[in-house]
């Protein structure tokens, strides 16, 4: 059974770091499409990231473009998020997703990881 589990989630303080990663396993995603999603309490979920297959360039969410940085290691089967100069509107449950090239949908969700980012 395919399974994404996220790690890496802690609370920091506004202008700190942190690198979520997300562990793919029971299947190989390196012709997935990987993607990164955020929901805070009271909000929509949130796009913030996504890569394609081969390592094409990632593309990110408008309120995250220039601080995160999303990357993937086909070989670990593993998608990273670099999350820097932290915001405290940054803070929410950070969700790794998946879904085929050719798909426009994500079918495989993580059960997610907490991000806390105080002023």
């Amino acid at each position: 059974q395919a399974q994404l589990v996220e790690s890496g989630g802690g609370a920091v303080q506004a202008g700190d770091s942190l690198r979520l990663s997300c562990a793919a396993s029971g299947r190989t995603f390196s012709t997935y499409t990987m993607g990164w999603f955020r929901q805070a309490p009271g909000k929509e979920r949130e796009f913030v990231a996504q890569i394609r297959f081969g390592g094409s360039k990632p593309t990110y969410g408008d309120s995250v473009q220039g601080r995160f940085t999303m990357s993937r290691d086909n070989a670990k089967n593993t998608v990273y998020l670099q999350m820097n100069s932290l915001k405290p509107e940054d803070t929410a449950v950070y969700y790794c997703a998946a879904r085929p090239a050719y798909q426009g949908n994500y079918n495989y969700w993580g059960q997610g990881t907490q991000v806390t980012v105080s002023a």
